[in-house]
């Protein structure tokens, strides 16, 4: 008789939490304006998740969700100016000639985004953590990232590897691609959960 260990089913019932809480985020994220509420509140889970000390998953998410959807909301509109018009420029750039002013201009960018990148992971899930005004929340998502460049960059690679994936080796994805898609945000906010968390001890 086989005995299955009893890790495989901590596992399989973590991956069944991501895949549940990837799911609430996704209808949640419908309305688009309600993204940043819906980035919020799955943070406010797979934090405690990273921890081990998570709750119920979809009492958890709507109660965050609803505690945090107007700062949130905000926020979201705020950083959705300068991620379009940074992504539209970026866009732009490639259909001008090169040269050293246009490279420097398309580094110029490059930077910028991912300065914006760093502040979107910290912000929401510095929103998820503490109290704060809108405005605090921004500059210390800002300050704590670059503080901590290395992992800032670690998680917004973590972040952005799907998109990775599925641009350069969506042709070669099979049935590989409905996994992705299942826990693809909750999988990548609970690693970088794992790593906020550590970051985060420091300023409590």
């Amino acid at each position: 008789m086989f005995r299955i260990d009893s890790k495989f089913f901590v596992v399989l019932s973590r991956l069944a939490d991501l895949v549940i809480l990837n799911i609430l985020f996704w209808v949640c994220c419908i309305p688009i304006v309600t993204i940043g509420a819906s980035i919020t509140a799955m943070y406010a889970v797979t934090k405690k998740m990273a921890e081990d000390r998570e709750g119920y998953i979809f009492k958890g998410f709507f109660i965050a969700f609803k505690e945090n959807f107007r700062q949130s909301t905000i926020m979201w509109m705020i950083l959705l100016v300068p991620i379009a018009i940074v992504s539209a420029d970026l866009y732009i750039s490639n259909w001008i000639r090169e040269g050293l002013a246009q490279t420097f201009f398309k580094g110029f960018l490059l930077l910028a985004w991912m300065l914006i990148m760093f502040v979107m992971i910290y912000a929401f899930a510095l929103q998820s953590t503490f109290e704060n005004t809108i405005k605090n929340t921004l500059k210390n998502a800002l300050l704590i990232s670059l503080a901590h460049t290395p992992r800032s960059l670690a998680m917004t690679f973590l972040a952005l590897s799907p998109f990775i994936a599925l641009l350069y080796f969506g042709e070669y994805f099979g049935m590989e691609l409905l996994l992705i898609i299942l826990i693809w945000f909750s999988g990548t906010a609970y690693l970088n959960s794992l790593i906020l968390n550590k970051i985060f001890k420091k300023y409590m």
